[in-house]
């Protein structure tokens, strides 16, 4: 499984801590750190040999997570994002399905929000009522085969935001034999620091991403 770290030092415990409790522990758990300059990799270190850690310069949460992959050696591939955390049966509902369906190639629990505990009260009395458990078509809340991991190919690189929403789109087009599980396997941390509010200038990947996933579908009519 892969975390990609940036500048979480105040959550990445919490994560590792998280994929250590698993009921099914992953045989590998490799950490890349795209470059923080907060004490990230202290908190990682703490950790020792049960994790393995890279470092890269900034390049984002996409480069990370290939980099992860392409160090990556397991059947199953899953990923992590450094301010959630998974459920201790992340592991054990999605393989289990996989159990059920040898055909099966790709895998998603639910995701459920929660408000980080630090969040002042005026903001997290704005989004409470919001927070819902949802289909988790996210990559924290996936298994998926290596080799139909790789068949999709790397998350791209060019966007900051919508770097999933792309590869998942990718997918779709190959036909990849997908299930979502209706069990929570993802919380997903609402906080002033998440991705999508600190690069609101990258937006516009979003267009893009629908863009080239036209382009695509009218390539190959």
């Amino acid at each position: 499984m892969i975390i990609p770290v940036y500048n979480t030092e105040k959550y990445i415990g919490e994560a590792i801590e998280s994929v250590l409790n698993q009921s099914v522990k992953p045989m590998e758990i490799i950490i890349v750190d795209d470059g923080s300059i907060d004490n990230s990799v202290k908190e990682i270190e703490k950790f020792g040999s049960k994790v393995k850690l890279v470092q890269q310069e900034n390049k984002g949460a996409a480069a990370a997570r290939n980099l992860g992959v392409e160090m990556s050696k397991g059947v199953y591939l899953s990923f992590l994002d450094a301010d959630d955390f998974w459920t201790q049966n992340h592991q054990d509902v999605l393989l289990n399905a996989f159990d059920k369906d040898p055909n099966l190639e790709m895998a998603f629990g639910m995701v459920e929000q929660f408000i980080s505990p630090e969040l002042i009260d005026s903001l997290s009395h704005l989004i409470r009522n919001d927070l819902k458990i949802l289909p988790g078509y996210h990559l924290g809340s996936m298994l998926i085969k290596r080799n139909s991991y790789l068949k999709v190919g790397d998350l791209n690189e060019n966007l900051q935001l919508a770097e999933f929403i792309d590869w998942f789109a990718r997918a779709k087009e190959l036909n990849i034999n997908t299930k979502m599980i209706d069990k929570v396997v993802y919380k997903r941390r609402i906080h002033t620091t998440n991705q999508g509010v600190l690069k609101k200038e990258h937006l516009k990947d979003y267009t893009s991403v629908l863009k080239e996933a036209l382009k695509r579908k009218r390539e190959n009519k």
